[in-house]
């Protein structure tokens, strides 16, 4: 039988699946493709695929194993049984008759496409079946890293294409994966800058900034009023909480201070430089109340090298 007439209807019952008004128009060229099949045959095929397509992946197992004992050299079936193997999760099984479809078919693109996915889908190596097919046929190998490219698995296509000798193909399809490779690189760099530039533009960096800028000219008692406010605005900041004890310390309010530093602590993750910049005023507060015992345990809670 000949399976390329049942690959093409394979493909058109595909269609179905999403164009109904299409099925009308097609279903007297499948009757065409399909006379030379037993009614018994084209039942369970068809059949097969409904199921498949509502997601009932045994029983179209079960209905594809029918075809493939009425037609066992029948590749289009090993291609089915594959996929549907696949969506079931069956991985080895959808390795095993991916490879057999596409040795029985070596220079067809859709049969390496699909065991480069079933071996994607199941993490496999494609090494694991690289002795299990004619991988020194020159078309299949172009097929590879066409398969590859169309994955966006550039570096993996390059590798094939290195190993394809000098021809048009590989110039072109080498042009495009780096054509490709090159955007992917601009949009990452343009990605990184809007990130940049939307965490600048926070009102927390904002708020950040003022308070440094304050801290450097030793003006406390406005920091304290922004540092208040910042806090107020966003209460899970660790930051803010080190910056209004600070400020808090440098006008003469340890107590208050003590307060706001310690409840501050609960926000630390895993910022040591700003732990340690919260210990050393924790520790300074306790000193200026005269409690040098609690002082010195926050001071020894400062870690060197931050």
């Amino acid at each position: 039988m000949n399976g390329k007439f049942l690959f093409g209807v394979c493909m058109v019952v595909s269609a179905l699946t999403y164009c109904p008004s299409y099925a009308q128009e097609e279903q007297e060229s499948a009757e065409v493709y399909l006379e030379e099949y037993t009614d018994e045959f084209q039942e369970n095929f068809f059949e097969a695929l409904k199921q498949k397509g509502i997601q009932n992946y045994d029983r179209a197992i079960d209905l594809l194993l029918n075809c493939k004992q009425l037609d066992p050299s029948n590749s289009v079936v090993d291609y089915e049984l594959a996929k549907a193997y696949a969506l079931d999760k069956q991985h080895v099984l959808a390795q095993e008759y991916a490879v057999k479809a596409l040795n029985a078919e070596p220079t067809d693109f859709w049969y390496l496409d699909n065991l480069l996915h079933v071996l994607d889908q199941g993490s496999i190596p494609f090494e694991a079946v690289k002795q299990d097919i004619p991988f020194d046929n020159q078309k299949l190998r172009q097929n590879l890293a066409l398969g590859y490219f169309k994955m966006r698995k550039y570096d993996d296509a390059l590798k094939v294409l290195n190993g394809l000798g000098s021809s048009k193909f590989v110039e072109e399809l080498t042009s495009k994966i780096n054509d490709s490779l090159q955007q992917k690189e601009e949009k990452k760099v343009i990605s990184v800058a809007v990130k940049e530039k939307k965490e600048s533009n926070h009102p927390t960096a904002q708020y950040r900034s003022q308070i440094e800028e304050l801290f450097s000219k030793s003006d406390f008692n406005q920091a304290l009023t922004v540092s208040k406010e910042a806090l107020d605005s966003y209460p899970m900041q660790p930051y803010f909480y080190y910056a209004y004890g600070t400020a808090l310390n440098n006008t003469e309010k340890p107590n208050k201070a003590i307060e706001v530093l310690e409840s501050g602590l609960d926000y630390l993750l895993d910022d040591g430089q700003l732990a340690n910049k919260m210990f050393g005023e924790l520790s300074k507060a306790y000193t200026s109340i005269g409690n040098i015992s609690k002082a010195n345990e926050y001071l020894n809670k400062i870690k060197p090298g931050l």
